[in-house]
């Protein structure tokens, strides 16, 4: 690798990272109000040119170290007499051309990673973006429309703020939701593993939500009432948040009218597999891949009228991780979509 690549692939990485640095503290400070926000920008852009000649060094180190063996391999056939060189032994450029060849390879792989993280982070940014523009413009709509006499009129003014508290809940619910993802991701949420039982903790969360459910014509039901409780070992509050978000998500997008949710449970072995199944519409095979993603909606449209703050199964998914569990979906579009996770199995006597 010439000089100059290795040069402009250390600006390339340089600039990834610096912009990536100026732009997440750019949004802390927004968000946090944090007073010091100029001296953090002009820090990671005075960090840039440090950063460029140290990843060049290192890229530079890296190549020589491979370039190194090449010349070692060449110096080693040279005859005492004079600088003829002898035809190199075939298996030492094989092991050289193999250890250059995987090097390469590897390194390609971590180009493919950085590219898809870059990706990743760039439509992570937009979705917040997007999930917090909805309800500060609606916010400033609302306030306007009271400061341009709508304050003088009792109805308009109470339904307004109404409509102005419902949208900075939303606020609340998508930064709680996203901090308790961050928690999950970092270990800071730590998970209080006791021996509960599973069935009697559904029945409490579909109680809590069939009021809901009943609003829009659908029924939840349990496929098998359980006469005998079911021991798990697990987060009894997490696992209710997996509950409560699957059944939520069923109320949302299942059939209205004629909805029917039906709750399952399953022996298997040493684990419990729970299963949430609705009769909605159901969810395209291309989307089934991506549906635990943070902010992902089949139906942007249609999702963001049912409300939520499209982190609820991405919630459940960090959960279920954290438990060193399984979470999956199986749909079939026109049938409806089921959604089952598995839970360790606890003795029946504590």
């Amino acid at each position: 690798m010439k000089f100059q690549d290795s040069k402009n692939i250390a600006r390339n990485i340089t600039v990834i990272t610096t912009l990536s640095v100026f732009v997440s503290v750019y949004l802390t400070g927004i968000f946090t109000g944090c007073n010091h926000l100029i001296p953090a920008l002009a820090g990671s852009l005075i960090s840039l040119p440090i950063s460029f000649f140290v990843t060049k060094y290192l890229i530079n180190k890296q190549i020589n170290e491979k370039i190194r063996v090449i010349y070692k391999t060449i110096h080693q056939q040279k005859t005492e007499k004079g600088n003829t060189l002898k035809f190199p032994d075939p298996e030492s450029i094989d092991r050289v051309n193999k250890e250059v060849l995987e090097w390469s390879s590897n390194k390609k792989a971590e180009i493919d990673k950085l590219k898809e993280l870059e990706n990743y982070r760039r439509e992570y940014i937009g979705n917040i973006s997007h999930e917090l523009k909805t309800p500060i413009f609606n916010i400033q709509g609302y306030v306007l429309t009271l400061l341009d006499g709508g304050l003088d009129d009792p109805q308009i003014n109470k339904d307004y703020l109404l409509r102005t508290e419902k949208s900075i809940n939303r606020m609340i619910a998508i930064i709680e939701d996203l901090e308790t993802i961050t928690q999950l991701e970092t270990n800071e949420l730590k998970i209080n593993l006791s021996r509960f039982d599973l069935a009697a903790l559904t029945t409490e969360v579909v109680e809590s939500l069939e009021m809901k459910a009943e609003k829009k014509g659908m029924t939840i039901y349990f496929a098998q009432h359980p006469d005998n409780p079911i021991w798990v070992k697990a987060d009894r509050d997490r696992i209710a948040q997996v509950l409560t978000n699957l059944i939520e998500n069923a109320i949302k997008y299942g059939k209205k009218g004629d909805g029917r949710i039906k709750i399952s449970f399953f022996d298997m072995d040493e684990n419990i597999l729970a299963e949430v199944t609705d009769n909605g519409p159901g969810i395209a095979q291309p989307d089934l891949g991506r549906i635990f993603e943070r902010f992902y909606r089949t139906d942007k449209a249609r999702s963001r009228e049912q409300g939520g703050t499209g982190l609820g199964l991405a919630i459940v998914k960090h959960i279920m991780e954290a438990h060193e569990q399984t979470v999956n979906v199986r749909s079939t579009l026109g049938i409806g979509t089921t959604f089952g996770f598995t839970l360790k199995k606890a003795s029946a006597r504590p």
